[in-house]
């Protein structure tokens, strides 16, 4: 009889990792050519990393505000910054630090302050050239968790894990008196939890 083939991967089926984009775009296909060349003709994993988040879906490229950039390359001068997604303008920030920046794109206001600070953006067949295994790079990735539907996650409390279902945030039509905040929400009406 014959056995499972374990190197191909066992009994698992489905939730395989993307081996491409899915995306139709041309320039992200032309960067794929290019990132596939140099992961596998180079030994730096720096072109593996960029060419796995290449194939990633846009939730999993979160965007990054120039603020937290910013405070991701305090005391990195010389470096580059490389973004696998798109870097956004913060107003928070009053003052750009003089920057070198890789990333898929830019906002106009964002690209346009980075350059009045003096600093410059670049894409990644640009940086290919300048930096073809990834040396004098800082790897960035935006805050996956700060998108608005992820404050809904989370599943309810049981008797072994109390909390579970603290501070997770419901699906209500309305932020007003009238909606959810009887039973359960106030000590008047029975309890609150």
């Amino acid at each position: 009889n014959m056995g499972i083939d374990l190197v191909a991967g066992g009994r698992n089926v489905g939730h395989k990792n993307r081996t491409a984009p899915k995306s139709d775009n041309v320039y992200i296909k032309l960067l794929v050519k290019l990132y596939r060349f140099l992961a596998r003709r180079t030994d730096a994993s720096f072109n593996k990393v960029v060419l796995k988040r290449l194939f990633m879906s846009k939730v999993n490229r979160p965007a990054m505000g120039l603020n937290r950039l910013a405070r991701y390359m305090q005391g990195k001068d010389g470096k580059i910054a490389v973004i696998v997604g798109t870097v956004t303008d913060d107003v928070r920030l009053l003052t750009v630090p003089k920057l070198t920046l890789c990333a898929l794109r830019v906002t106009e206001s964002a690209r346009a302050r980075i350059i009045k600070a003096g600093g410059e953006v670049i894409t990644f067949d640009q940086l290919a050239l300048r930096a073809p295994k990834g040396t004098n790079t800082v790897l960035l990735r935006g805050p996956k968790n700060a998108r608005e539907a992820v404050s809904h996650f989370g599943h309810k409390s049981t008797l072994d894990s109390v909390h579970t279902h603290d501070s997770v945030k419901p699906f209500v039509r309305s932020k007003g008196r009238k909606f959810e905040k009887a039973r359960g929400r106030r000590k008047s009406r029975g309890f609150k939890v």
